[in-house]
C-alpha cells in the first residue's frame, strides 16, 4: 500500500496589470533607472517600520544589472536590502528576489513583463513563493495584494503618467 504524499498547499501569486501609455523601453527604464523617483518610501520603507531606527527613508534604488541589488538607505547611509535582481533583460522583463526585513532565505519572487500594445505598454507584476514564509504566506499574500495596488497599479502608473 502506498502512503499518500503531503503537499505544501500552494499559495497563488500576486498579480498586477497596468498599461502605459510609452514603448517597452520608457516603462522599463521608468520601473528600473527611476525605481526610487516612483516608490512611495514615506509610506513603504523598512526604515520608517523598523521602531528600533531613528533613522529616516531617504532613497531606495534598483541595481540595472543581473545580481544588483534592490536596496533602501537612510539619511544616515544605513542600507537595507530588499532583493537581489535575479533576471535583468531589458526592455522585455526584470526579476528580484524579494525580502524586505526578513532572512534572504525567505525571499519570493516579484518578475515584471513589459509588453508592447496598441496602448503602449502592458506591464504585468507577479509576485510568488510565497510558501517560503511558512504558516505566514496566506496573510503575507493578502498584504502585499493591497500593498501592490497602492505602491505599482497607483504609484507606479501615475509616476509614467507624469513624466508624459
Amino acid at each position: 500500500m502506498t502512503m499518500p504524499q503531503q503537499t505544501t498547499p500552494v499559495v497563488p501569486p500576486v498579480i498586477k496589470t497596468v498599461t502605459v501609455a510609452c514603448t517597452p523601453e520608457e516603462a522599463f527604464r521608468y520601473f528600473t533607472v527611476d525605481f526610487g523617483r516612483w516608490w512611495p518610501l514615506a509610506t513603504h520603507s523598512c526604515i520608517a517600520f523598523a521602531s528600533d531606527h531613528k533613522d529616516t527613508p531617504a532613497s531606495c534604488v534598483l541595481e540595472g544589472r543581473r545580481g544588483g541589488r534592490l536596496l533602501e538607505r537612510g539619511r544616515s547611509g544605513e542600507e537595507h536590502v530588499w532583493g537581489t535582481v535575479l533576471i535583468w533583460e531589458p526592455p522585455s522583463r526584470v526579476a528580484f528576489s524579494w525580502h524586505p526585513m526578513r532572512d534572504e532565505a525567505t525571499a519570493q519572487k516579484v518578475e515584471v513583463r513589459f509588453s508592447a500594445v496598441r496602448e503602449g505598454t502592458k506591464v504585468v507584476l507577479t509576485h510568488s513563493g510565497w510558501e517560503r514564509l511558512g504558516d505566514d504566506a496566506g496573510k503575507e499574500r493578502d498584504g502585499y495584494n493591497e500593498g501592490w495596488e497602492a505602491v505599482f497599479v497607483s504609484a507606479y502608473s501615475d509616476y509614467v503618467r507624469g513624466r508624459l
